[in-house]
């Protein structure tokens, strides 16, 4: 627990900072001690203060942080608990049999700096036996890196966001009620005591949840290809269609209306795309205003995007540029020349207008409820062959 009555010899062991100094942060109230008595929570609050010291903040910024309760956070700390390393490099590459480059070019990915950990904890070697394992059984190399890129590039934006929302909605809220740093800190542990337990299983489920419906995809997508256009495809490539949508418009918008308001509408319009796209339909990522989806049918694609636009009355209005072809798969996210096309077809859209390709304009024919427009070959930079162009609306 966070409230729960040490000694000052176990302070200093979980704070790292020598007993004379811990009792001289006490007395000049720098680490919340009441009548001497140590908690887990004021030793945990003399270690942020420690690592602060050595960034170079001053001991009365740390008071008045204190004080507000600003450093009631890094206990939590304690609810995360780490070991030092004691195994190396050469241990767990002779008794893996991963190459100690290997395991270096791991690191690196995993956020190390090369040559920064030599020694590695009891849940590092942990992780590299799994990580052995799955090369054992037969995964290739380079679709391994890929796959620990895109875990590494996933768990660190769930951790971001986990830590980020905790102290926007439970933290500040805190700070702002001039709660007594120590009474802060223990309500932070106790809830977040809850939560973190939480999180594995809801990890768990989501992963086996997305796992099954993607290897149905794959399944069909199989089915639904000609073995001639597949076989064709180079290593790494994937037949796609390529979906860019974005707000027009928006940085007048943002000027005119404020960044809160310009928030909103960016919030509002990826959530509308999140709740409507078409089950087999994946966001890629969003970036500002901009959404990138993909889809393996071009026509469900085009059909949803004519929709979805007609839902916007007001500005900013949304585009949508459409383009099928083959793209690089790399670390969960896609690449190549005609990822580009894509990109350029939305940028010649017009507010609330779905351009097409000639690809697509081909597959969306015979959808009784749309209708194509052609607006001719249209050059697009860095394409030296113009594009045929098609601006696809609901028939009629």
């Amino acid at each position: 627990m966070a409230d729960e009555r040490i000694s000052l010899s176990e302070a200093v062991r979980r704070s790292g900072v020598p007993a004379s100094t811990l009792k001289r942060w006490a007395e000049e109230k720098i680490v919340p001690v009441r009548r001497g008595r140590w908690t887990a929570t004021a030793a945990a609050q003399a270690r942020v203060v420690a690592r602060m010291r050595e960034r170079g903040y001053s001991l009365e910024d740390l008071r008045r942080a204190g004080r507000e309760g600003r450093l009631a956070f890094g206990f939590t700390e304690d609810l995360l608990p780490g070991t030092h390393g004691t195994v190396s490099v050469g241990e767990i590459g002779e008794e893996t049999g991963l190459e100690p480059e290997l395991i270096e070019r791991v690191l690196v990915i995993l956020g190390t700096p090369k040559g920064q950990q030599r020694n590695l904890t009891a849940e590092d070697a942990a992780a590299l036996r799994h990580c052995a394992r799955v090369l054992a059984a037969g995964l290739p190399l380079v679709a391994f890196l890929q796959l620990v890129r895109v875990y590494v590039q996933s768990m660190r934006r769930i951790a971001d966001a986990e830590v980020r929302l905790f102290h926007l909605y439970v933290h500040e809220p805190l700070i702002r009620d001039a709660v007594p740093e120590l009474e802060m800190a223990a309500e932070m542990g106790d809830l977040a005591a809850d939560i973190l337990p939480l999180a594995a299983p809801l990890t768990e489920y989501l992963h086996n949840r997305y796992l099954r419906f993607y290897v149905e995809q794959d399944v069909v997508g199989h089915m639904e290809s000609e073995a001639g256009d597949t076989a064709e495809i180079e290593l790494g490539q994937v037949t796609i269609t390529l979906c860019f949508i974005d707000l027009t418009g928006f940085t007048r918008y943002t000027e005119e209306e404020g960044d809160m308001e310009a928030l909103d509408a960016v919030e509002s319009f990826v959530a509308g795309v999140e709740s409507t796209l078409p089950r087999e339909a994946t966001i890629v990522k969003t970036i500002g205003d901009e959404v990138m989806v993909v889809s393996p049918d071009a026509a469900s694609l085009t059909e949803w995007a004519v929709d979805f636009l007609g839902r916007f009355s007001r500005r900013p209005q949304p585009r949508v540029g459409i383009h099928s072809g083959d793209a690089v798969y790399r670390d969960g996210d896609y690449f190549g020349s005609q990822v580009n096309l894509a990109h350029r077809v939305v940028n010649r859209a017009l507010a609330g207008e779905v351009l097409v390709t000639d690809r697509v304009a081909e597959a969306v024919q015979g959808r009784s409820r749309l209708g194509l427009e052609p607006i001719g070959q249209v050059s697009l930079k860095g394409f030296p062959v113009p594009t045929e162009l098609f601006v696809v609306r609901a028939a009629g």
